[in-house]
C-alpha cells in the first residue's frame, strides 16, 4: 500500500504542479504522456492545495473520534483515513521534493541538507512535552518523500547538474549501505536497551 500511493502520490504531484511546457520535456519530446497533460499549478499553488486538503483530512479524522494511535486504527473508517492522509502526504511530499531540486536554487545537495536540518529538529523536539508526537510523526513522514527525491537526484544526476553522477547502480549501493548500517545501529541499540530476563 505505501509503494502505491507513493507511487500515485509522484504522479498526481507532477499533474498538478507542470504542464506540457518546454521546461518539462526531455529532449525531444512533445507531451508529458497520454491523456491530460498536466494543471501547471506550479509548487506554491499546488502545496497550498495539498495542505489544505491534508488538514481537511486530519480534521475528518479528529471529528470522527477515532484514535490518531496507528497501531490503534482497526476499523475500515480509521483505514480509510489512515490511507487518504497518507496518500495526501506522499504527494505534498513529492511536491516539496520536486521544488526543492527544481526551483529552490539550493539544488539536490542543499535541498537534502534542509530537509535533513529540519528532521534533526523535529527529533529534538520529541523530548518537548508539549509538541504532540503524532504532529511530529506526520510532519517527518511528509518529509521523508523530498528528502528521499533531493538525496537520490544528488547521488545520480551529473557533476555538471550539482550531482554526484554515481548512476543508478551505484547510488542504489550507497543507499543498501545507509540502509544496512542503519538496521545494524537500530539492532545494537535495540539489544543495549534489552531488560535481561534471568
Amino acid at each position: 500500500m505505501i509503494l502505491s500511493t507513493s507511487m500515485a502520490g509522484t504522479t498526481m504531484s507532477d499533474f498538478m504542479n507542470r504542464d506540457a511546457s518546454g521546461k518539462y520535456l526531455s529532449n525531444g519530446a512533445t507531451s508529458l504522456g497520454w491523456g491530460p497533460q498536466g494543471l501547471g499549478l506550479g509548487y506554491p499553488a499546488g502545496a497550498a492545495i495539498l495542505i489544505s486538503i491534508l488538514l481537511a483530512v486530519f480534521l475528518a479524522w479528529k471529528l470522527s473520534g477515532m484514535t490518531f494511535q496507528i497501531r490503534d486504527i482497526v476499523t475500515f473508517k480509521g483505514e480509510a483515513l489512515f490511507w487518504s492522509a497518507i496518500l495526501v502526504s506522499n504527494t505534498l511530499g513529492t511536491s516539496r521534493g520536486d521544488f526543492l531540486s527544481d526551483s529552490s536554487g539550493l539544488g539536490y545537495g542543499g535541498g537534502a541538507l534542509l530537509v535533513t536540518g529540519v528532521l534533526a529538529v523535529l527529533v529534538a523536539l520529541m523530548k518537548v512535552p508539549a509538541v504532540p508526537n503524532v504532529l511530529l510523526f506526520w510532519i517527518a513522514f511528509v518529509l521523508t518523500r523530498p528528502l528521499g527525491a533531493t538525496a537520490g537526484d544528488f547521488l545520480t544526476k551529473p557533476v555538471a547538474k550539482g550531482g554526484l553522477d554515481l548512476g543508478t547502480a551505484g547510488s542504489s549501493a550507497v543507499l543498501l549501505a545507509v540502509l544496512f548500517g542503519l538496521m545494524a545501529y537500530a539492532q545494537a541499540q535495540e539489544r543495549r536497551t534489552a531488560v535481561p530476563t534471568s
